[in-house]
C-alpha cells in the first residue's frame, strides 16, 4: 500500500527548539532514525530489500555522497544520511495528476523546498504551458517533441544549456554530453562548477591530474590525517568508520575548522556493540584548529615556512631527493614565503587565521614527524575567491616531503554527490580537453565544438541577457543550488522553455521559463527493464574507482523512464541514427564500448564493470610518480597572501549543510549535532560576537548581504542562536541563505560562488517570510 502524502502545512521554520550541541557523533540513535525514516517512506517491503541492496557488490550505489566502499561490505553499508537518500527515493508516495490539479503552480512556489520533497515521486510527464497556472500531463512524445522543436527553432546550438547533477549514471552522463556535441555546444554547467572546480583547477596545474590521489588503502596507513574545511559526520558520515581505522593504526589526526563539529570529536561506530548500546566512541581528533572563515591559505603557508625554516636549520624534514627529481618552482616558492619579516608574517597570521602561533607550531611539528601525509577537504576550501590560492598550497605543504605518490599519502578533496566526479569524466564539462573531442570525432565522425561554453555562473548570466532559449537539467535544484536566489530564479523565467529531468518535486519546478516541463526518471535504486532484461548502470567514486550499480525496486509508475532512454529517444528525434546510432544505445554495453574508445583508464569498460570489486581508474603521480603537468613535473607555486577584509559592525557568514539535508535536499527539520530541532531559519553566531552586534540568543533577524552593486540580497527572520564557532564568523543553512551569495563573488580561476566567505550585516527583523 503506497503511504500518504503529508497534508499538513509548511512548519515554521524560525522558532526551533535549541539545545548545546553535540559532541559525538552516530550511535544508536543515528540507527533509530535511520529505521524510522525508511519505515516512513518506503515501509518494510519496499524498504527493507532497498537498505540490504545499498552499497552492496550486487546491489545499488547510494544516491548520497560519493564516498567509496570497501573490497569487505557490512550487511548493512550505509550511513544514516544514506537511509535518508534512499528512503526518500524508494518511497511508495507517488504524485500523480490529481495533486497538481489540486495545487497551482502559485501555491507550490510558496512551500518550502522540505514540503515539496515530501510529495513523493514524480510518475508522469507533466507540462505548465504559457500563461498557464498548473502543470497538467503530457504523454512522452508529445513532450519530446516539443523539446526537438524548440532545439530546431533556435538561432543557436549556444541558446541551449545542458545541466546536470552528481547522481547521473556514467552511462547517461556521456550520451548527455554526446547529444549536447552533437546538437553544437558544450554549454553544459554542472554541480561541480559550484563544489569541487577548485580543486580541479589547483590540482590539474600543480600534480596534472584534477582528482584526488587516495584510497581507502592510504588512509588507513597514514601517519597523518588532516581534515580542513570538511564536516564528515554530516556530509561523509561513513568516512568516520575509515578516520577510526586510521585512528586505531595510530594515526594522528588534525582538524581545521571554523566550526566544532560532532563527528570529529567522538565516532560511535553502530558497527560495533560498545558504539551502537553502550555510547562508547572513538576520539577522533588529535588536535582542533578553530580557524576563521578564509585563513586557510595564511595557516598552510605558515607550517610551510615553519618546514622551510627547519630545513634552513639543518633538520631533515624535506624530502630533497623528492624535490629535486620530481618538482618544478621549489626556489621561487620558498625564497617568495621566506621573504617577508618575521614579525610582519605571524601578525598576519594570526590576524587571518585567529589561531596563536603556537597551534601552528604543534602542526609543523606533527607534519614533520609524519612519514605519510594525507590532507582531507571539502567545500570549507573550495568556495572562497582565493579557494584556487588555498589548495595549491596545500599541495605545496604536501609536496616539501614528498607526500604524494607513496603510500599513506596524498590529496583527498571528498566529493558529495555520488557520481559528481565520474560526471566529469565522462564529459560533462564547459572547457573539455582537446584530446577528448579528438577521441570523441574519432568514434562517432563528427566535428564536435571546440568553443567553450558556459558554467553555472555564466549560464545564469547568459539567462539573465535573454540569450538562453532552452535549459534542460539532468536532475538537480539548479534555481535553489545556485548562487544569489533572487537574481537566478528572474534569469531563469527568461527562458523559453525548461525542462527537468526528476524523480521528485523540488523548488527549481516552481521557478520556470515561459514554458516548462518535469521527465519523471527512474532513481538508482529503480530497477530498469528493457525488454525484460535489467540493465545497469556505473559510478566513479571520491577515489576513482568504478563499479556498477544495479537497480533492485519496481517503479512506482510505468510512466517513469531511465536517463540514459530520455536521452537517446531525444536524439533520436533530432538527428535519427546518423552519424550516432542512438538506437542502439538501449543496450548500456554499447554504451560502455563507446567509452573504452573515448575515456583513457576504460579500455575493455564492459569487462570489468561486471567484476564484482569493479576497477581503479589510472593515476599517474599516484601510481608511478609521473606528473602530467605543463613542466613534466609537480609544481610548486608562489600564493600570495590573502583573507578576506570584514568591515567593522559585519561578520563573514558560510552557508552549510543541517544533520537532514542533502546538498538541497531536506530531509527534515532537525540538526540534532548542532542542537538544534524543529526548524531551519536559523544563523549561528558567536556569543561574543553577538553581544556586541546587539544580538541577543533567540531573537530574530534579517541577514543582509553586502556587495558593491547596489542590490539588495536579505534573507529575513532569523533565530538567532550564541554558537562556538570562531569569531568574527557565523553560519546558516543553504539553499535558504543562498540568496546572500552574490552571483558575481566567485573563486579566481574555477569561477566557483564563495558561499563561505559572504559578508553580512544584521538588522531587525522583517515581516513573514
Amino acid at each position: 500500500m503506497r503511504n500518504r502524502r503529508p497534508t499538513a502545512p509548511d512548519p515554521v521554520q524560525d522558532s526551533p527548539a535549541v539545545g548545546p550541541p553535540e559532541n559525538a557523533a552516530a550511535g544508536l540513535t543515528a540507527v533509530l532514525n535511520s529505521m524510522r525514516l525508511v519505515g516512513e517512506h518506503a515501509g518494510v517491503r519496499r524498504g527493507l530489500p532497498a537498505m540490504l541492496a545499498v552499497n552492496q557488490k550486487e546491489g545499488f550505489d547510494c544516491p548520497g555522497c560519493a564516498w567509496p566502499e570497501g573490497d569487505w561490505r557490512h550487511r548493512a553499508e550505509f550511513c544514516e544520511n544514506g537511509a535518508k537518500a534512499v528512503a526518500e527515493e524508494a518511497t511508495s508516495r507517488a504524485l500523480t495528476s490529481d495533486f497538481f490539479a489540486a495545487h497551482p503552480v502559485s501555491e507550490l512556489a510558496e512551500r518550502s523546498g522540505y514540503w515539496l520533497g515530501q510529495q513523493g515521486r514524480l510518475t508522469e510527464p507533466l507540462y505548465l504551458a504559457e500563461g498557464a497556472s498548473h502543470y497538467t500531463p503530457i504523454g512522452w512524445d508529445e513532450a519530446l517533441d516539443m523539446v526537438a522543436s524548440e532545439l530546431r527553432a533556435m538561432d543557436s546550438p549556444d541558446e541551449a544549456v545542458f545541466y546536470t547533477s552528481g547522481r547521473t549514471s556514467n552511462e547517461a552522463a556521456f550520451c548527455y554530453q554526446l547529444f549536447a556535441r552533437q546538437l553544437g555546444t558544450n554549454n553544459m554547467p554542472d554541480c561541480s562548477n559550484m563544489c569541487h572546480e577548485s580543486s580541479g583547477s589547483a590540482l590539474s596545474e600543480t600534480i596534472g591530474v584534477g582528482k584526488g590521489s587516495v584510497s581507502l588503502e592510504d588512509l588507513y596507513k597514514a601517519d597523518l590525517i588532516i581534515v580542513a574545511g570538511q564536516n564528515p559526520g554530516t556530509n561523509h558520515p561513513r568516512m568516520l568508520s575509515a578516520l577510526e581505522r586510521a585512528k586505531r593504526a595510530g594515526a594522528r589526526i588534525v582538524t581545521v575548522n571554523p566550526l566544532p563539529e560532532a563527528g570529529m570529536q567522538e565516532f560511535r561506530n553502530p558497527q560495533e556493540v560498545g558504539g551502537l548500546l553502550l555510547g562508547r566512541g572513538t576520539r577522533l581528533t588529535d588536535l582542533f584548529a578553530q580557524i576563521r572563515l578564509g585563513g586557510d591559505l595564511a595557516l598552510f603557508s605558515a607550517v610551510n615556512r615553519l618546514l622551510l625554516e627547519a630545513d634552513r636549520r639543518g633538520e631533515e624534514v624535506l624530502d630533497r631527493e623528492f624535490i629535486s627529481a620530481c618538482t618544478h618552482g621549489f626556489d621561487a616558492f620558498a625564497e617568495a614565503l621566506l621573504s617577508e619579516p618575521e614579525e610582519e608574517f605571524w601578525a598576519r597570521v594570526e590576524r587571518d587565521t585567529g589561531l596563536e602561533r603556537s597551534l601552528v607550531e604543534e602542526i609543523a611539528a606533527l607534519a614533520a614527524a609524519s612519514e605519510r601525509t594525507v590532507v582531507c577537504w571539502a567545500m570549507g576550501l573550495t568556495q572562497h575567491r582565493h579557494s584556487v590560492p588555498i589548495i595549491r598550497e596545500v599541495v605545496n605543504f604536501l609536496l616539501l616531503r614528498g607526500n604524494i605518490g607513496r603510500p599513506g599519502a596524498g590529496v583527498c578533496p571528498v566529493r558529495g554527490h555520488s557520481n559528481v566526479q565520474g560526471d566529469r569524466t565522462m564529459g560533462i564539462v564547459e572547457r573539455p580537453a582537446e584530446s577528448f573531442l579528438d577521441a570523441l570525432e574519432a568514434e562517432f565522425g563528427f566535428a564536435p565544438p571546440r568553443r567553450h561554453g558556459h558554467d553555472t555562473v555564466n549560464a545564469i548570466r547568459a539567462m539573465a541577457r535573454g540569450e538562453v532559449r532552452v535549459f534542460f537539467a539532468m536532475g538537480g535544484n539548479f534555481v535553489h543550488a545556485s548562487p544569489d536566489t533572487g537574481f537566478t530564479e528572474e534569469a531563469m523565467r527568461r527562458v523559453g522553455l525548461t525542462v527537468h529531468v526528476s524523480t521528485k518535486l523540488n523548488r527549481s519546478h516552481v521557478v520556470t521559463g515561459t514554458r516548462a516541463l518535469i521527465l519523471p526518471a527512474l532513481a538508482r535504486s529503480d530497477r530498469d527493464l528493457h525488454e525484460g532484461r535489467a540493465r545497469w548502470v556505473t559510478v566513479e567514486d571520491s577515489m576513482s574507482r568504478v563499479h556498477a550499480s544495479h537497480g533492485v525496486l519496481p517503479p512506482l509508475s510505468e510512466g517513469m523512464r531511465s536517463e540514459v532512454d530520455i536521452v537517446r529517444d531525444l536524439a533520436g528525434r533530432m538527428f535519427g541514427d546518423s552519424p550516432v546510432e542512438w538506437s542502439g544505445m538501449a543496450d548500456h554495453d554499447r554504451i560502455r564500448d563507446h567509452v573504452a574508445a573515448v575515456v583513457p583508464g576504460f579500455e575493455d569498460f564492459n569487462a570489468r564493470a561486471r567484476g564484482r570489486d569493479g576497477f581503479t581508474l589510472p593515476h599517474a603521480p599516484r601510481d608511478e610518480r609521473r606528473f602530467p603537468t605543463a613542466t613534466g613535473k609537480a609544481n610548486f607555486t608562489v600564493n600570495g597572501s590573502y583573507a578576506p577584509e570584514v568591515p567593522e559592525g559585519r561578520l563573514l557568514l558560510q552557508t552549510l549543510r543541517s544533520h537532514d539535508q542533502y546538498n538541497t535536499t531536506v530531509y527534515g527539520l532537525d540538526d540534532r549535532y548542532r542542537g538544534i530541532r524543529n526548524g531551519r531559519r536559523v544563523v549561528l553566531v558567536n556569543p561574543e560576537d553577538a553581544r556586541e552586534l546587539g544580538l541577543a540568543d533567540g531573537s530574530l533577524t534579517d541577514i543582509v548581504g553586502e556587495w558593491p552593486d547596489g542590490r539588495e540580497r536579505r534573507a529575513a527572520r532569523f533565530r538567532v542562536v550564541h554558537y562556538p564557532t570562531a569569531r568574527g564568523c557565523a553560519a546558516s543553512y543553504y539553499p535558504e541563505t543562498n540568496v546572500l551569495v552574490p552571483l558575481d563573488s566567485t573563486a579566481e580561476v574555477s569561477n566557483t560562488p564563495t558561499s563561505k566567505s559572504v559578508v553580512v550585516r544584521f538588522e531587525p527583523a522583517s515581516g513573514p517570510v
